[in-house]
Order: structure tokens, then C-alpha cells, then sequence
């Protein structure tokens, strides 16, 4: 058994697991959000928490970020132990979120709000001194408008954007720093087709060391750009698997998907 433990610490070390979370509960009163979750997310890996709702994903994610931690349970984040520290601690770690309600300058311009954020992070950011052209924050700054596409608005005040830059605006916030892990809640929620399937392109382009977890009512997106496929009904994990287990899986099907899923015309979103 020691060697066993051993060959496990040495494992979380490495920082091979991105996230862990043992026995993570989470109660409100007499209410039940979360009842023994344990999850295993590895250094670079996709994966979709799915579930109808009321199914405690958003309450998980608010136990991975420390916004309301875990009544019971360990939370770890490439093998370090993160239960008790607070959110910033965590986001120093490497670890980001988006939120489903947009939390954005709306009197700023796209570019004003990813420097923000890229300088937010890094040391001096409180200087009062205009950046110049060479500027670490601005050079990644221009990187992250043009990995989110949005080149043709980046001088475009956040309120006059459409809601699905918004919320590719979102994701490049979440991308400044360089995080390790990052927490995507409902980003298709309210897009159209197009921009859905523009949504799937920047997530899959995502940098391979860039693991992330998302939570997604649409099928169609969550399963294209996850590896793995977690499936929480009330409060516990009720499936796991790759998306092709977790698309056929009469089980889900008939909990989730609904009888018309798998039938003529492909995957369907539910919103």
C-alpha cells in the first residue's frame, strides 16, 4: 500500500491532475446541492459536465473556484490542496472561469477590456504609466483579440457587441495569464447556429496544455470540443465516459436526451 501512495503523491507532484476533487459535498440548510463527487481531470484535458438542471453543476463549479467552498470534501489543483484558500489564490494557480451572466466593461472597447485583464495579473499592474507598443500585457492582448476573432471589433465599445461576442470576449479574459485550467459555464447559451459553431472553432484551437471543463445545455457543442463526458443528476455523478458512451447511452437518453436525440437530423441543442 505504501508504495501504491507513494507512487500517487509522486503522480499529483508532477501536476499530471489538473483537478481533483474527493468527496466534495455541498449542503444549503436541508438542501443537498452536491453529495460525494470525485472527479479526476488531467493536465490538459476537455471535459463536459452535463445534466438537466437542478443537476448541481454551477454549484460545482462554485466548490472547484472557492466562491462557496465545500461543506465536506478536498479540493486539489495540480496536487496542491485548495479546499480552504480563497478564489484570487486559485486563480494564481492558473485556474479561470466565465460566468453565465457577462461580467464586462460595457463603457470600455474590447481591447481596453482584455489589457485589463492581461495586466490585472501581472506585476506593476497598478502603474499609472501609458504602455507602450512592446508592452507584455499589450503584446498578449493582441494575441487574445485575434484568437477569440475579434480583430474587426477590437476598438468596439463591450455594450455595442453583439451577445455572442460577448461572449468570446469572455473567453479571452478568461485566457490572460496564462491559465492552466479554465471553468467555462454555459458559453453557447443564447448564440446562434453561426456563432455556436465559432464557438467550438476557438475552444478547439485552445493551446493543448490548456485543459478545461465545460458546462453546456447544447449536445451538440459540448460533446464536439470534450474528450471525457461527466453526467451529474441531483447533486451526484450519475454517468462518465467518452461522448460516443455518453451520446448512446440509452440511460442518458432517456434521463437527458430525450426520445427524439439519436433520431434523424443528429444531435440536438437543450437550452
Amino acid at each position: 500500500m505504501a508504495n501504491v501512495n507513494d507512487a500517487l503523491s509522486q503522480l499529483q507532484s508532477t501536476g499530471r491532475f489538473a483537478l481533483e476533487l474527493e468527496a466534495v459535498s455541498q449542503h444549503f440548510g436541508a438542501l443537498v446541492a452536491l453529495a460525494d463527487i470525485n472527479i479526476t481531470v488531467r493536465a490538459g484535458e476537455r471535459r463536459a459536465v452535463l445534466g438537466s438542471n437542478g443537476a448541481g453543476k454551477t454549484t460545482l463549479f462554485n466548490a472547484i473556484t472557492g466562491d462557496f467552498p465545500p461543506t465536506t470534501g478536498r479540493v486539489r489543483l495540480f496536487g496542491e490542496d485548495v479546499t480552504d484558500l480563497p478564489v484570487y489564490d486559485r486563480i494564481h494557480r492558473g485556474l479561470r472561469r466565465t460566468y453565465q451572466i457577462s461580467l464586462l466593461f460595457n463603457g470600455l472597447t474590447v481591447i481596453d477590456n482584455i489589457f485589463l485583464a492581461c495586466r490585472g495579473v501581472k506585476r506593476g499592474r497598478f502603474s499609472l504609466l501609458r504602455p507602450g507598443e512592446t508592452d507584455a500585457a499589450m503584446e498578449m492582448t493582441e494575441t487574445l483579440i485575434g484568437a477569440v476573432h475579434l480583430e474587426d471589433v477590437r476598438d468596439t465599445p463591450v455594450a455595442e457587441l453583439s451577445h455572442g461576442q460577448q461572449r468570446q470576449l469572455e473567453i479571452a479574459l478568461a485566457l490572460s495569464g496564462a491559465p492552466r485550467l479554465i471553468l467555462f459555464d454555459e458559453p453557447a447559451a443564447g448564440l446562434s447556429p453561426a456563432e455556436r459553431t465559432q464557438l467550438v472553432e476557438i475552444l478547439q484551437a485552445l493551446p493543448e496544455h490548456i485543459g478545461f471543463i465545460i458546462i453546456e445545455h447544447d449536445m451538440d457543442v459540448a460533446l464536439r470540443v470534450a474528450e471525457s463526458v461527466t453526467m451529474m443528476h441531483n447533486g451526484r455523478i450519475f454517468k462518465e465516459g467518452t461522448p460516443e458512451e455518453i451520446e448512446n447511452d440509452p440511460e442518458v437518453q432517456e434521463l437527458y436526451l430525450g426520445e427524439g436525440y439519436g433520431q434523424e437530423g443528429g444531435r440536438a441543442g437543450h437550452g
